[in-house]
């Protein structure tokens, strides 16, 4: 369970850079558009990032299924091929 908790910890780092929150703002559930003033320019940022780093290739089509950190996470894992 360390490499999800790990890996949340460092998407919550890159989901907080981008929408300029703290941290402990950042609900594991909470609706990026909704909750944080999320828009689609910060969407494509927060995926640009997470394509980098995890070196993985995810289709902006999948954006609409990314509004919230777990969200992130599920989408992620199954692009990156980690076991849920």
């Amino acid at each position: 369970m360390t490499h999800v908790t790990d890996r949340l910890g460092e998407l919550r780092e890159i989901v907080t850079e981008v929408l300029e929150l703290e941290p402990g703002e950042l609900d594991d559930t909470g609706d990026f558009v909704d909750e944080y003033e999320g828009d689609s320019l910060r969407a494509i940022e927060i995926l640009a990032r997470i394509e980098k780093k995890y070196k993985v290739e995810i289709p902006q089509s999948e954006l609409a299924e990314m509004r919230n950190l777990r969200q992130v996470y599920d989408v992620l894992a199954r692009h990156a091929g980690w076991q849920a």
